[in-house]
């Protein structure tokens, strides 16, 4: 399969402490990566490096054989690469519609047909946003604005999505809701990143899996592997303490 993300000893840290210590991996066209972990581990960080929101202390990371060394978000946007926040920043005052539309910010030139067909992609992946369209993002619940956070995400037509905590305060129905449309983007050919504390979840849709603590990958290998790794069953799929190395 072909390499889209190669990220080689990056390290990131915030002034003398190091946030991530020489992380290396790589991703390949329509595979899905998980990162699972605690809080405080660097899952964030990670995503805000390879975002370019931080900027790395040293190692590199080439995104389709690009070194995009101090590349800004926007730039980085442009190449194909966008994020999801965690904390999803909507505009209370913007409709779900308009969101979505701003979305497509630098798309537009493809002209209002093409975004307009790419509006009804999104509504059929998540019908709710249709019945929604109109409404303000500040009147949502969590679980809407997420889906509108994943929306907009998408309307920019990524090479490689990343999802930092897609389930995080909702509730269960609406965390599957969610999981469901990640499900299809996979079967649809889309590569992606995702941070989750949920390793279940994380296991459902990724086809590798690793875990990072205090910066460092600890584990790593095939999501149905680490699936059944005693020590990650332990620690984040509910069977005991806590992961220790061996």
């Amino acid at each position: 399969m072909t390499k889209l993300l190669e990220v080689s000893a990056l390290t990131v840290g915030y002034g003398e402490a190091v946030a991530l210590d020489a992380i290396s991996f790589d991703v390949a066209r329509g595979e899905f990566i998980t990162f699972i972990g605690p809080n405080g581990a660097g899952k964030t960080t990670l995503l805000n490096s390879l975002m370019g929101v931080l900027r790395q202390k040293s190692g590199t990371v080439s995104f389709k054989g690009e070194d995009l060394g101090t590349l800004k978000p926007e730039t980085r946007v442009a190449r194909g690469i966008v994020i999801v926040p965690e904390r999803r920043e909507l505009f209370p005052q913007l409709s779900v519609e308009d969101h979505l539309r701003l979305g497509a910010f630098l798309r537009r030139r493809e002209g209002r047909a093409i975004l307009d067909a790419g509006l009804e992609r999104i509504y059929a992946l998540l019908p709710k946003l249709k019945e929604r369209r109109r409404q303000l993002a500040g009147t949502l619940s969590g679980g809407e604005q997420q889906m509108v956070a994943v929306g907009r995400a998408l309307m920019a037509e990524p090479q490689l999505l990343m999802l930092d905590e897609p389930s995080t305060g909702l509730a269960p129905r609406i965390t599957e809701e969610i999981f469901e449309a990640i499900a299809r983007l996979k079967a649809d050919g889309m590569t992606a990143i995702i941070v989750e504390q949920n390793a279940h979840l994380a296991f459902s849709v990724a086809d590798r899996g690793f875990v990072l603590e205090v910066g460092n990958v600890v584990a790593s290998g095939a999501a149905d592997e680490l699936r059944q790794d005693p020590r990650v069953l332990a620690a984040y799929l509910g069977a005991g303490d806590r992961y220790r190395d061996a």
